[in-house]
């Protein structure tokens, strides 16, 4: 059956949040990166529940992906949707709850919940925490659908489709509830619909946070690039993502390499256009380094997209 998770969630983190424009996902993160995350599946419901004094349940999204990672990989995939102006800012508030003076310097590592689709419900549209909710749950607790509570819990976020929901709503947050919430029907996964951050994120855990065709490993030097642009038509989904070093993904981009049965192909190009080129011609035929699971791999439709309308043969 599917599972909803009722977050606690920090004050300040709901309130900049609520007060965006058409955020379209979010990172609810976890001041310590040293556990994992496994208590619902990507596509069942992330609930944001408030704390003391206002006690109640005040936006939701889906739940895409979990991850452990550093703060400054967290604020380039999500800047301010990470809920803080600033990245000093979200510096502060980890080191405060975990206790230690901010460091400017240091990469603290924590902990990634990646929730897209969220809805920030204005305060006469809150809901009521569930009975069972105890002062003293720390993190967030787990609730089952199959259980009367839990079904309870979906019930309520799928009545929130109606118009009188939708007031006071971004755009993005309204268009949701009215085309997505309103077809749950019996509890069932939702297909998140990743935005940049997400798709940053998931693709360069997907690989391994190695460079597909190098296997480099330093993480600021690599890019979650996109087979076919977003700009082109592209989509937000790993099928549609390789992890590159930033100056293959730009070459990448500019139509110079391509994959081709996966294999890194180099156009001579990158020769007669620069009279240069070494660097990327040495690792022409290289076999990528791929994720082991198939439905994660590059889209056949993808390459060809990309080997027929950019690169330059």
């Amino acid at each position: 059956m599917v599972k909803v998770w009722v977050a606690n969630t920090d004050p300040d983190w709901f309130d900049f949040l609520a007060a965006q424009p058409n955020v379209d996902e979010v990172n609810f993160w976890q001041p310590s990166g040293s556990t994992g995350f496994g208590a619902i599946r990507p596509g069942e419901l992330f609930l944001f529940r408030l704390k003391a004094p206002r006690d109640a349940i005040g936006g939701y999204g889906v739940f895409s992906h979990a991850s452990n990672a550093p703060i400054s990989l967290s604020w380039e995939a999500f800047g301010y949707k990470n809920g803080a102006r600033t990245l000093d800012e979200m510096r502060a508030r980890v080191g405060r709850y975990r206790g230690v003076q901010n460091d400017s310097a240091f990469d603290y590592q924590i902990g990634c919940r990646v929730v897209v689709q969220p809805v920030f419900l204005p305060e006469h549209r809150w809901l009521a925490q569930p009975p069972s909710w105890a002062n003293g749950i720390v993190v967030g607790k787990t609730y089952d659908t199959a259980e009367p509570e839990g079904l309870r819990l979906w019930e309520q976020i799928q009545g929130l489709g109606g118009a009188p929901a939708i007031s006071g709503m971004s755009e993005v947050q309204a268009e949701y509830i009215a085309s997505d919430s309103t077809r749950y029907g019996e509890p069932k996964l939702i297909r998140p619909r990743l935005g940049q951050g997400a798709f940053r994120l998931t693709v360069t855990d997907t690989y391994g946070r190695a460079c597909a065709v190098t296997g480099g490993k330093v993480l600021p030097a690599l890019d979650a690039a996109h087979i076919r642009p977003y700009a082109a038509g592209g989509v937000h989904e790993v099928r549609n993502g390789l992890l590159l070093r930033r100056d293959i993904h730009s070459v990448f981009d500019a139509g110079y390499v391509t994959i081709d049965d996966s294999r890194f192909v180099v156009s001579d190009r990158v020769k007669t256009d620069f009279n240069n080129g070494n660097e990327y011609r040495r690792l022409h035929g290289q076999l990528l380094n791929l994720p082991a699971n198939p439905n994660n791999r590059p889209s056949v439709d993808s390459l060809r997209w990309h080997n027929e309308n950019l690169f330059r043969a």
